[in-house]
C-alpha cells in the first residue's frame, strides 16, 4: 500500500459525486485521499504542507480552483497542482502555469494520466 509512507492526495471540488470517485480512484490505487467541498473549506482546514499533491476543480464558486492555486502559490506552497476543468484553453493553461499549477487536465479525466501524475508527485 502507499499511503503508509506518503503524505496524502487533497482533492477540492464542489460536486460531491466528483470527489466521490476521485477519492474512489485513487484509494484503490492504495493513495490516502482528503476531500474538501470548496476551496475556502480547503484553506480553512487544511495545511498545505500535509499533502503530496492537490486535485482542484477550477469551476467553484466564490474561489475558483485557478485562485486557490494562485493563493498557496503567493503563500510559498510549492507541491505539485493539477487543475481540472471541462473547458480547457492555452490561456488558461498559460495562467494556471504562472499561478503554479503543475498541470491542467481536462473533464472526462484519464484516470491513468491523474493516477501516473500523483504517482510522480510521490517522488
Amino acid at each position: 500500500m502507499r499511503n503508509g509512507s506518503h503524505h496524502p492526495v487533497a482533492v477540492v471540488d464542489d460536486d460531491e459525486a466528483v470527489r466521490d470517485s476521485l477519492r474512489f480512484l485513487l484509494e484503490t490505487a492504495g493513495y490516502s485521499v482528503a476531500t474538501y467541498g470548496s476551496a475556502a473549506q480547503f484553506l480553512e482546514l487544511a495545511m498545505p504542507g500535509d499533502f503530496s499533491c492537490l486535485v482542484l476543480d477550477q469551476h467553484m464558486p466564490d474561489i475558483t480552483g485557478l485562485q486557490l492555486a494562485a493563493r498557496l502559490h503567493c503563500q510559498g506552497a510549492r507541491l505539485p497542482i493539477v487543475l481540472i476543468t471541462g473547458s480547457p484553453s492555452p490561456d488558461l493553461a498559460r495562467v494556471a502555469h504562472d499561478a503554479g499549477v503543475t498541470r491542467v487536465m481536462e473533464k472526462p479525466l484519464d484516470d491513468e494520466a491523474l493516477l501516473a501524475f500523483v504517482a510522480a508527485a510521490q517522488d
